[in-house]
């Protein structure tokens, strides 16, 4: 890779980074090809970037950005994982996929320019998804309205079972 490819890579990285709402840093070692592509399909179909950078490119792209704090951890084989909406989603994938395969690692995570621990990426990934907190939130919005129309059916349903109960008790005399 020549000089030019390194700052061109850079440059992308750099943007890539500043507009990252999350990022995980992961050791891949020990994964084989196979392993590897198939964590690879599994971030790409929730929308998130995988991808295996030198770790002095990724600290130059990483100045001046939330990821500075990455500093520390970027030595050995080292792969990022860019997040630029739900930082729940890829955090459950990585979460998922290093309790299937001992020898991925995971190493450290960003979010909001706070530096996350590995407990912290595991507690991030225990949270519901942005589609099942939105759920809930519809299930919360709407039962308020839900009961009000209960109550409100309530009245003539039990003025009808009244009715209904006269009459039966005048046709039974």
């Amino acid at each position: 890779m020549n000089k030019q490819s390194k700052e061109a890579l850079v440059a992308e990285f750099a943007e890539k980074l500043k507009v990252a709402k999350a990022a995980f840093l992961v050791d891949y070692r020990g994964l084989d090809v196979e392993q590897a592509n198939a964590l690879r399909r599994k971030l790409q179909d929730i929308g998130v970037e995988y991808r295996v950078v030198k770790n002095t490119l990724l600290r130059l792209a990483a100045k001046g950005t939330d990821s500075a704090c990455f500093d520390e951890y970027l030595y050995g084989p080292t792969a990022i994982t860019l997040a630029n909406e739900d930082p729940v989603a890829p955090a459950k994938a990585l979460v998922e996929f290093s309790k299937q395969n001992k020898v991925f690692e995971l190493k450290a995570g960003m979010l909001d320019g706070k530096l996350l621990a590995v407990d912290d990426i595991k507690a991030l990934a225990a949270l519901p998804s942005r589609e099942e907190l939105l759920a809930m939130l519809l299930r919360t919005m709407s039962a308020p309205a839900t009961n009000f129309v209960g109550v409100l059916a309530a009245v003539p349903r039990s003025f009808v079972q009244v009715l209904a109960a006269i009459k039966d008790q005048k046709d039974a005399a």
